[in-house]
């Protein structure tokens, strides 16, 4: 089934209801919370203004809000792109690509790293549903690095076991905006932004412990290259924490960290299409074996040739 479209106009005695509010009622098939969480994700779009839940709506205002398909009880297999690290009968480590969504979702039904898992490697653990086949945890989709997947149900379990008591060790390679101290502990907890729902924050009525560590840093004139250790996994933390802390993730739109204006030591900056930020290394213990693994992925290439710029750029030491 494809995506689908509905126009809707504001009648005079709807005029001054919330967008939310209005769309719900005039849809008898969404709940509220479905409406919202279709406008966070820009499914959208109105004659005038910016779509957002609390927005006024006047008499007159079009709507225009599209039905993603959606997505299939069960994934289909796909032969897209993927970079295994390391491939044994209980997990399979891949090193995600930037802009691929981990999962199938509403507007994301086919393309995903689940896909691709299914074409690649066959059998999942199914712990995770049945269309989360094999996921254990996940990147932000314009995060790339290592992940670990479950191939059956026992290693999914041990693995979940680990990352929720918290045995697993992950670090990030991230570009900031100015110059963090090195060995900086952040550990504000985290959860949806009251204001701003597709953000996450400090400034949440529930809110969940959440631990970042910054290990170390290379200055690079205005930025700094850093390596981040996580003791949580919660949802943008690593973004949140740097954006709250002054420091906010280069080419992050959501949090702050895109700049319009750049000096030129500066200008390998604006080709940069999402945050920079990737996953470097990851260390579990395997679900069958119990030794202890540590995988890592290298810098992906569009981060790796912005930091290769910023290096070049780098005035010459006095000598």
């Amino acid at each position: 089934m494809p995506d689908r479209t509905i126009q809707l106009v504001v009648e005079p005695e709807e005029a001054g209801s919330r967008l939310d509010r209005f769309l719900a009622a005039r849809l008898t098939d969404f709940s509220r919370s479905a409406v919202q969480r279709l406008i966070a994700q820009g499914f959208v779009r109105l004659s005038a203004g910016t779509a957002k839940p609390s927005l006024s709506v006047a008499a007159g205002l079009e709507v225009d809000l599209t039905v993603p398909a959606p997505a299939p009880a069960t994934p289909e297999p796909e032969n897209l792109p993927l970079v295994v690290l390391y491939d044994d009968a209980d997990i399979v480590v891949v090193d995600k690509a930037p802009g691929i969504v981990v999962h199938p979702a509403a507007g994301h039904t086919r393309g995903t790293l689940v896909n691709a898992l299914l074409h690649h490697v066959g059998g999942l653990s199914g712990v995770g549903g049945a269309t989360r086949p094999g996921i254990v945890h996940r990147l932000d989709r314009g995060t790339s690095g290592v992940m670990t997947v479950a191939k059956h149900d026992r290693a999914h379990r041990e693995l979940a076991r680990q990352f929720r008591e918290r045995e697993v060790a992950k670090e990030y390679l991230a570009l900031v905006w100015g110059r963090p101290r090195a060995g900086q502990a952040i550990d504000w907890p985290i959860g949806r932004d009251p204001r701003h729902r597709r953000k996450m924050s400090s400034r949440a009525r529930r809110s969940r412990s959440a631990s970042t560590r910054i290990v170390d840093i290379e200055p690079l004139g205005g930025v700094s290259l850093i390596r981040v250790a996580i003791g949580t996994g919660r949802t943008h933390q690593i973004r949140v924490h740097l954006s709250e802390s002054g420091h906010a993730i280069v080419g992050d739109a959501l949090y702050g960290g895109v700049r319009r204006t750049l000096p030129s030591r500066l200008r390998s900056l604006a080709g940069l299409g999402r945050p920079f930020l990737h996953a470097a290394r990851l260390t579990i213990t395997h679900p069958r074996t119990g030794g202890v693994m540590t995988f890592e992925a290298p810098l992906a290439r569009d981060l790796a040739d912005v930091l290769a710029a910023l290096r070049q750029a780098q005035p010459a030491p006095t000598p």
